[in-house]
Parts: structure tokens; sequence; C-alpha cells
């Protein structure tokens, strides 16, 4: 430990200088980029070659990857507010399965 002195703020301190007046916020809406499209392209593809080259049948390893896949759109509609979507989805999937 030192003895240095420490400076104290002679003003009020914001917690975070992110919040400043005149700063963009973002709100938690969940964006959707292009550098997020490339890591998933990236990781379903290593996935895919992974669990083909354990020996996995073609045809699991297209079901396991649609299934993360839509499990994943699922999630990037539902927290980008697409509820109503999700909504006529759900109801689309239900007289589907009624009409069998």
């Amino acid at each position: 430990m030192t003895d240095l002195p420490v400076p104290s703020p002679s003003g009020p301190v914001r917690a975070c200088p992110c919040t400043a007046a005149g700063a963009e916020t973002v709100g938690a809406t969940g964006r959707f980029g292009p550098t997020q499209a490339v890591i998933l392209l990236i990781a379903v593809l290593g996935l895919g070659s992974t669990l083909f080259l354990a020996g996995t049948p073609l045809d699991t390893v297209f079901a396991l990857l649609g299934g993360c896949g839509a499990i994943g759109a699922a999630t990037l509609t539902a927290a980008g507010g697409g509820r109503r979507l999700v909504t006529v989805l759900v109801e689309a999937a239900v007289r589907s399965s009624a009409a069998k």
C-alpha cells in the first residue's frame, strides 16, 4: 500500500460518463447486426462440421441445427418486440395441429 493522497472531486459526479448530456443512449431492444450474423454463421458451420466428423448422420445434424435456428429466431423475435408476430405464428401452429 502507498500513502499517496487520492484527489476527491470538487462537485457532483455522475455514476457513468456514458449518460452525460448529449450522449446517445441505446435502448435494450436487442439489435442484431452483421457482426452477430457472422458469429452465428461460424458457430453453426463449426457445430455442423464437428457433428458430421464425429459420425452423426446428416439428417440428425440438419434437424439439430434447424432446431437451434428456430429457437434463436423465436428468441430474437420476442426480444425485439415482435410479440404480435409471435402471436400469429403460435396461432398458425395451433390451427395447423388442430386440423390434423
